[in-house]
């Protein structure tokens, strides 16, 4: 107990990285094989971790700073347009933000129907300003440490990923011969915990980006601002169960509305239920429910409390975690089901 104590608190700084990094190794593992065949024996393994590496690397590096690069640019301006909507408006406190025209049309729209006062609904938009503000300001130290901490997880989860390209088969095979399963339970389990791992990654992110992008798409064909910047938010929103992509465009939508512009607004509201939505009830299922054997419900209730217990990595273990458990649910009920007739297997589901 002492010694697995001990081992827990020396991971436990790099359980992040190291998850992340047998993430992306057994994903890109169909793939590092075949390089390893290509490649002559005696020191195909290492060169096609090293290879492996830096093609990751690049891979997440390049594109993440051009999209870095662009979103900096639109924050920028946005920010600038954020301020020169202050000083037009002599918006210098929170309690001031009620002099924008459309907050005061939303503010005079709810008042005439709905019961609260144009007093009441004011207050509760300057108090919710307010506490924002105060939670930024509280929390804004942490914004440096947490870019900092993530280039350094980024290294880290990279040094780990080629070590696991080079001998990730080995850890695997000595992991599995401590599972107490017999062999063909073990390469059923082996297989169904792949084909949930593939289905929750690729359903999860793939789906986001392509939401993500068509919700840049939105902004950048409408009068809305900054596309990039609120399409990497809806890719991100987009992880949010139930919510999703709703968070970034239905607001969009009700901001054109009372500016005015009627018909971009319909047309954003159009984008986000029958495009984005569409997109993700049609891709999602396929990507998650269609390739393994597991039901939306364990995928949502394993995403959900993966998150709140392991931080982002936890979207992607959660629903792992909820199918290892299903499985040995399962291998359970083989066990108690009676033989069949004629000294016959007992028939069971897959």
């Amino acid at each position: 107990m002492l010694l697995a104590a001990a081992l827990v608190s020396i991971l436990k700084p790099f359980v992040g990285p190291i998850l992340w990094a047998l993430l992306l190794a057994f994903l890109l593992h169909p793939v590092n094989a075949a390089l390893r065949r290509r490649l002559p024996p005696g020191k195909g393994r290492g060169r096609a971790a090293l290879f492996m590496t830096v093609a990751v690397t690049l891979a997440i590096i390049l594109p993440a700073a051009l999209v870095a690069i662009a979103f900096a640019g639109q924050a920028a301006d946005l920010i600038q347009r954020l301020g020169s909507l202050a000083d037009r408006y002599r918006i210098a406190r929170p309690s001031d933000i009620v002099r924008l025209p459309i907050v005061d049309r939303v503010v005079h729209w709810l008042a005439e129907h709905t019961p609260v006062t144009v007093d009441q609904v004011q207050a509760w938009i300057v108090n919710g300003l307010r506490t924002a503000l105060e939670f930024a300001l509280a929390h804004s130290r942490f914004v440096f440490l947490g870019a900092l901490g993530a280039v350094v997880g980024l290294f880290l989860m990279l040094f780990v990923l080629y070590f696991f390209f080079r001998d990730g088969d080995e850890m695997i095979q000595r992991g599995m011969a401590l599972v107490p399963l017999d062999e063909e339970r073990k390469r059923r389990l082996e297989s169904h915990v792949a084909d949930v791992t593939r289905a929750v990654v690729y359903g999860n992110v793939l789906t986001a980006l392509i939401q993500g992008a068509l919700v840049g798409f939105a902004f950048w064909i409408s009068p809305l601002p900054s596309p990039v910047v609120f399409g990497v938010l809806g890719a991100i929103a987009a992880l949010i169960p139930a919510l999703g992509t709703g968070l970034v465009l239905i607001p969009a939508a009700i901001a054109l509305a009372f500016a005015g512009q009627w018909g971009w607004s319909l047309f954003v509201l159009a984008w986000a239920i029958g495009v984005v939505g569409t997109i993700d009830n049609f891709l999602r299922p396929i990507f998650i429910s269609g390739r393994a054997q597991i039901s939306t419900l364990p995928v949502f209730i394993g995403a959900v409390g993966g998150v709140a217990a392991f931080g982002p990595i936890g979207l992607f273990l959660g629903p792992i975690v909820i199918a290892l458990v299903l499985a040995f649910i399962r291998f359970a009920e083989e066990d108690r089901a009676p033989a069949a007739p004629n000294g016959g297997e007992a028939v069971t589901s897959e």
